[in-house]
């Protein structure tokens, strides 16, 4: 028996301490997710306690077709999303979420592919994104990206989901 498979077991039992270790282990990313999607610490409280209500009345229809991790946090992104729309916070950019002009050489040859490839987060030296000021303003520059931008880089790259389960997450 899997763990997911034995906490979804107590979960639909109303196991309390089960459900208070689920909270505890993921009610921080939690917020941190729905923070990005919505944009206030205040409302990404609301959106994750709205969370944790439909998994407390939808344990049972879990399926297990995906992780319990995946499964909340998909909740999460229907729930943030559904707030975010109900409030109307901003009007959808009209901007591509990345410029057409970064896949052309000088001279416009070869569209379709990188000017120059992306640096990987893994060739940065390790002092400047331990500093404070660093984690501040790559914080900002996510804050500032489009929303699926924004969406995708939080749960893979700060929440550590892999693509295949981001994509169900978001839809």
């Amino acid at each position: 028996m899997t763990a997911d498979t034995t906490l979804i077991h107590a979960l639909r039992r109303g196991d309390d301490d089960a459900f208070r270790s689920v909270v505890t282990t993921y009610h921080p990313a939690l917020v941190r997710t729905a923070r990005r999607f919505v944009g206030d610490h205040a409302v990404a409280e609301e959106v994750t306690q709205e969370t944790w209500l439909v998994v407390i009345r939808s344990i049972d229809s879990f399926e297990g077709r995906s992780s319990f991790k995946t499964w909340l946090f998909a909740i999460l992104a229907n729930q943030a999303r559904s707030r975010f729309t109900r409030e109307q916070r901003h009007a959808p950019s009209p901007e591509p979420s990345v410029h057409p002009r970064w896949f052309q050489g000088p001279d416009g040859e070869d569209p379709g592919h990188w000017q120059s490839s992306p640096v990987g987060w893994g060739s940065l030296p390790d002092a400047q994104l331990l500093g404070r000021e660093s984690l501040e303003v790559v914080q900002r520059a996510i804050d500032q990206l489009p929303d699926a931008q924004r969406h995708v880089i939080t749960l893979r790259d700060i929440e550590g989901f892999d693509a295949g389960e981001v994509s169900v997450i978001l839809g």
